[in-house]
């Protein structure tokens, strides 16, 4: 039996987790919407699902996770009004969708990969299963849950009296205030797109033929479609970010239960919090995003951030600053050199002397994901001089299982990055002045740096600074 507690978002409650399949845990996980470079305010939502999988890999479970590409269907509005986000970075660059697609799915395996975030078995693209989507509204439809209107199917919602239930949602107060916005011949303002039809006279790159016309799936119906093609009527996690709560997951339960007619379809909903920076959410929408890559630019190590997202606990709000990255850069370099030199480590294990610790960190990785309480005793051991350096080292190898931080196999060759936010504001000004071609500008915040004993390298990168 499993020890393993999570918190599931639908019940509001923290329970034992039992897989539906003895022995496999079947996991689905909201994957991105690739038309952009995903920020790591989005990998903070892998980096979660990561450990998620690697605490059932540790139960002793086989794991099945599925993973889907957004790259049809999202719109830039959750009333299903505006562009889609794939039609239109494809329309303001000039370049084909699936060029885009191809591209930011790339970058963003790529950051997931650096920050040790295992593969899923499945990784899935809506635009490769646009039958399978079609099937399920078809359904949808023969059971009566569906309407048209002038630019496409709905799903209404009135007919399923738990959609509110996830997100605990006041559908009456939505009614008035317009919680989606608006789409002229909406019954409800919750009703949401099955499938959208080709504007007259608009020309798209994405679209196929449908028993309703022409067209292109809604982004809610591409989840529910995948999932159950690849895990089954049933399953037992699903993740996201807690954005998703509101809309796009209650639209998953609402359309999933009633073409399949099982309730709960999904045993454990999980959702990570934000990242926040300057008080907002970091994401496309407010501006205020940062690439893993402009972290590594400023000389921090990929896994700091791992370490730095490890700190808290994925259901509580984190707040991004570059002073919390510069000492999460620190904090892990400082565990690396404690637990580098265990790397050789040898001699007799005392399997008694690592019960107790073994068991405290077991605890807190069954705890629902309690990664700050995990990483506090990876270095409480790494520092523990009571155990034997093999013990220790037994210990660390068995946590990093979890952890993820490489903790006896890394490789650290550069030094830590400093972090001044009047500093780097100063470069930034330096560096928009340079693009305007005001060089006067440019080189009096370049003087005055200097002055203060700081050299400025400009690289392929962009600028970076270091003290004499």
């Amino acid at each position: 039996m499993s020890g393993l507690a999570l918190y599931d978002t639908r019940t509001r409650q923290k329970r034992r987790f039992e897989p539906l399949e003895p022995g496999h845990a079947r996991v689905y996980t909201c994957g991105p919407t690739v038309y952009s470079a995903q920020h790591i305010g989005n990998l903070r939502s892998y980096v979660f699902a990561d450990l998620l999988r690697r605490a059932l890999l540790a139960e002793g479970l086989r794991v099945t996770q599925v993973i889907n590409l957004t790259d049809v269907g999202h719109l830039t509005d959750d009333a299903d009004a505006g562009e889609d986000k794939m039609e239109l970075a494809a329309r303001k660059s000039g370049r084909r969708a699936e060029e885009i697609a191809a591209e930011y799915t790339a970058q963003w395996l790529r950051d997931r990969r650096r920050l040790n975030c295992q593969d899923p078995e499945v990784l899935c693209k809506a635009t490769d299963h646009i039958p399978q989507q079609i099937e399920m509204i078809q359904e949808l439809e023969r059971r009566g849950y569906t309407y048209r209107i002038a630019d496409g199917l709905y799903f209404d919602v009135s007919k399923f009296p738990r959609y509110a239930e996830l997100a605990q949602l006041d559908l009456a107060g939505q009614a008035s205030t317009g919680r989606v916005g608006d789409v002229e011949g909406k019954r409800h303002a919750a009703d949401f797109a099955l499938w959208k039809f080709a504007a007259p006279g608009v020309q798209r790159q994405q679209e196929w033929d449908s028993p309703w016309g022409r067209g292109f799936p809604g982004w809610h119906i591409e989840c529910s479609a995948m999932s159950v093609h690849y895990l089954g009527r049933r399953f037992d996690i699903h993740t996201g970010g807690i954005d998703h709560l509101t809309v796009h997951h209650s639209n998953e339960i609402a359309q999933s239960e009633c073409a399949l007619e099982v309730h709960p379809w999904v045993q454990f909903w999980m959702h990570g919090d934000w990242l926040i920076i300057e008080g907002e959410k970091m994401s496309k929408s407010q501006g205020n995003v940062a690439l893993l890559d402009d972290l590594v630019g400023r000389g921090f190590l990929p896994l700091s951030f791992r370490f730095f997202l490890l700190q808290a606990h994925y259901r509580k709000q984190q707040v991004f600053t570059p002073e919390a990255i510069a000492a999460a850069d620190r904090g892990y370099r400082r565990l690396l050199q404690q637990t580098l030199a265990l790397k050789d480590a040898s001699g007799p294990v005392d399997a008694g002397r690592l019960a107790a610790p073994r068991e405290r960190f077991r605890a807190a990785v069954r705890d629902d994901l309690n990664a700050p309480r995990a990483l506090a005793l990876a270095g409480e051991v790494a520092r523990d001089e009571a155990l034997a350096p093999a013990e220790r080292r037994a210990l660390l190898e068995e946590f990093d299982r979890w952890l993820g931080l490489d903790l006896l196999t890394a490789e650290v060759s550069r030094e830590p990055a400093e972090s001044d936010p009047r500093i780097d504001a100063l470069l930034a000004e330096r560096q928009a002045a340079r693009q305007r071609r005001d060089f006067a500008g440019a080189d009096r915040i370049r003087d005055q740096l200097a002055a203060e004993g700081i050299v400025i390298e400009d690289t392929p990168e962009g600028p970076k600074w270091r003290r004499k």
